[in-house]
């Protein structure tokens, strides 16, 4: 099926970053009848052949005849209404805005990608000379404004290429845009992209230009750590800080090259030496936005974005931009879009949507950079799915380094996940771990201090051993979670008007005593007092400090673990009288649950989340305990 041609050639050229970055460009598949093509927002990498918008090829073509409007708003107001009118399914998402090219090309397939090796060509001074030696069988087509003209034109441009060659185009380069290649098959697809690189990588390897991005120094991690957190708020819009991503110094494009840097890293990066509120005032002014790129020479590039996945995206476009402008130099230079393409390009609705659509759904925690400790497996991962389903950019930090990458790897956060090694009851490890959050993502929102252990056993018989194990991790390890954390966080909340939240995850054991378990109830009892401590002295930072205390996670391993879980243990030490069985004692504990069921960890998140959102809430010990446990 040749819709399944096209999802498999999406598929494969959208996964592979020297043709798309950031889901870029756009394919179509064509019968007598339909266009088939990638709506907005969509990424290549990840269509499937249900994706596709189906239109009616005749009603697009009726834009080619389009005139008299008054001004680019009224006439691309009208395309965006045909596109939509010839989109065949009601509920069809929108459709490319670059449909109109995939028609005019009579071609079964289209695949319109913006590899850095073809815009180095395109966005260079020489590039039409160069276009027309290196590729005498392709159309070039100069800077157009995207939309009606840009098709209009290469409407126009086809059908004259047609009458002097005797053949329709199948190559088509467009100034500071990229390439449309038309094939019937999708190995002439393949066949030309393959041309196309090697061609160019010749050309660029007999100029003596690198075609990977060189020049880059050494990152000033000092520097970067400390002023990471505060370029969050600078850069966020007074209350929501941007995330953060960290580079190592390179030269930045000096302008725009394509639509794409300038959707998603905007047309110009802010270069400074010291890039403080009053440098970015000054550039707002002049361009009428914040910067998203930010370069230090000779000590760091920062990127940023509305969550982790967008800084990276923001990141790859300006190192992308930067290997481009590298590029240019094989061919006389760069040649950045106009100004006048810029403004269009800034102030395009479609552009606008593009963007919308691919960052995702607005919910509750977007935007917040949350750190899960003892998030690889059981309450903590349970946790840490929960936040990324909220939208936030989350951190598994674990001394299981390897369970961490894997619990990242599986969730499908709306904001990006990570993992990073962390031992919290040493102090440089801790240090460690949040020096890495801050050079991943510029800070920190919401720490969740969930890793804690657990030994039971008789006052009369514990190991003192056993004791300091359990008070290291879970006493003193919060107090140095906090310590390394508020400090970040006090620096990001100093440039912002919003709080960060530290929440503990605690136990209904830090409300009650537990008989037989009193090294983790004792540790337990004692970090709630850490807790309100640490509320009243980081209120002034804008930090808000709670606990959470759950009640039992019988599906947990900390419970039902076969050889070392608390079932087990709490059988062999005789803590229920008249047990025998495992199952004994776990329908003991659920009996003196008035819901009749363990706690899960969907509960806690929903307490956590509670916790930050309530914006008058600090200094508290919340029960989620299904009523076993009550505050008085």
């Amino acid at each position: 099926m040749s819709l399944t041609t096209i999802r498999d050639l999406s598929n494969r050229y959208g996964a592979d970053p020297s043709f798309v970055l950031a889901g870029g460009g756009n394919t179509s598949y064509k019968d007598e009848k339909y266009l088939y093509v990638k709506p907005s927002g969509v990424a290549l990498a990840e269509i499937r052949e249900s994706d596709f918008v189906r239109m009616e090829r005749e009603t697009i073509r009726k834009v080619f005849s389009l005139s008299g409007y008054a001004d680019n708003v009224e006439r691309e107001a009208m395309v965006t209404k045909l596109m939509a009118f010839a989109a065949a399914d009601a509920a069809a998402r929108r459709p490319s805005v670059e449909a109109p090219l995939h028609e005019l090309m009579p071609f079964t397939y289209i695949v319109h990608l913006h590899p850095a090796m073809v815009n180095g060509l395109t966005c260079s001074k020489n590039g039409k000379k160069e276009c027309g030696r290196l590729f005498p069988d392709a159309l070039w087509i100069p800077e157009t404004d995207p939309g009606f003209i840009l098709a209009k034109t290469v409407y126009d441009a086809s059908v004259q290429y047609e009458k002097e060659h005797g053949k329709p185009v199948s190559m088509i380069f467009l100034q500071n845009h990229g390439v449309f290649v038309g094939g019937n098959t999708a190995q002439e697809i393949d066949a030309a992209y393959g041309r196309i690189m090697s061609t160019l990588r010749e050309a660029y390897e007999k100029a003596g230009i690198p075609t990977r991005l060189t020049g880059f120094g050494e990152l000033d991690e000092a520097f970067a750590f400390e002023t990471a957190p505060q370029l969050r708020g600078r850069l966020g819009d007074g209350e929501t800080p941007l995330t953060i991503k960290v580079l190592p110094p390179f030269r930045t494009a000096r302008g725009p090259f394509t639509p794409d840097h300038i959707v998603y890293a905007k047309s110009y990066s802010l270069v400074t030496d010291d890039p403080t509120e009053a440098e970015i005032r000054a550039f707002e002014d002049k361009n009428g936005y914040k910067p998203l790129v930010v370069e230090v020479p000779g000590k760091a590039v920062f990127c940023a974005g509305k969550n982790g996945k967008g800084a990276e995206t923001v990141a790859l476009l300006a190192r992308d931009g930067a290997l481009v402008q590298q590029l240019t130099e094989a061919f006389g230079g760069p040649r950045n879009l106009s100004d006048a393409g810029r403004s269009f390009i800034e102030n395009w609705e479609a552009e606008s949507y593009r963007k919308k659509v691919a960052g995702g759904a607005n919910i509750r925690l977007s935007g917040k950079v949350a750190v899960v400790t003892g998030g690889a497996q059981g309450f903590g991962y349970g946790i840490a799915e929960e936040l990324a389903a909220e939208g936030a950019t989350v951190v598994i930090a674990d001394m299981n380094v390897e369970g961490a990458k894997a619990a990242a790897e599986k969730l499908k956060a709306a904001g990006g996940a990570s993992a990073v090694a962390v031992n919290i009851a040493d102090e440089a490890s801790v240090a460690e771990m949040v020096r890495s959050v801050v050079l991943s993502y510029g800070g920190i929102d919401l720490f969740v201090a969930n890793a804690g252990v657990l030994k039971a056993g008789s006052v009369r018989t514990f190991e003192k051993r056993d004791w300091d194990f359990v008070t290291n991790v879970n006493y003193t390890g919060y107090f140095l979670c906090v310590k390394h954390v508020s400090d970040v966080m006090a620096r990001q909340n100093a440039c912002c008007n919003g709080w960060t939240d530290i929440v503990q995850v605690n136990s209904k054991s830090g409300l009650v005593g537990s008989n037989r378990n009193g090294a983790y109830a004792g540790s337990k009892f004692g970090t709630v007092g850490l807790t309100q401590s640490f509320a009243l002295e980081l209120v002034s930072d804008r930090i808000k400090v709670n606990s959470v205390c759950p009640g039992n996670f019988f599906d947990g391993p900390l419970w039902s673990d076969p050889e070392r879980g608390l079932f087990v243990q709490y059988l062999k030490s005789g803590k229920v009288p008249g047990a025998r069985t495992v199952a004994d004692v776990k329908l003991h504990y659920e009996k003196q649950i008035p819901m009749h069921r363990g706690c899960f960890p969907s509960d806690v998140a929903k307490a956590i989340i509670y916790a930050v959102c309530q914006s008058y809430e600090t200094g508290q010990a919340i029960p989620v305990t299904g009523g076993q446990v009550m505050l008085n």
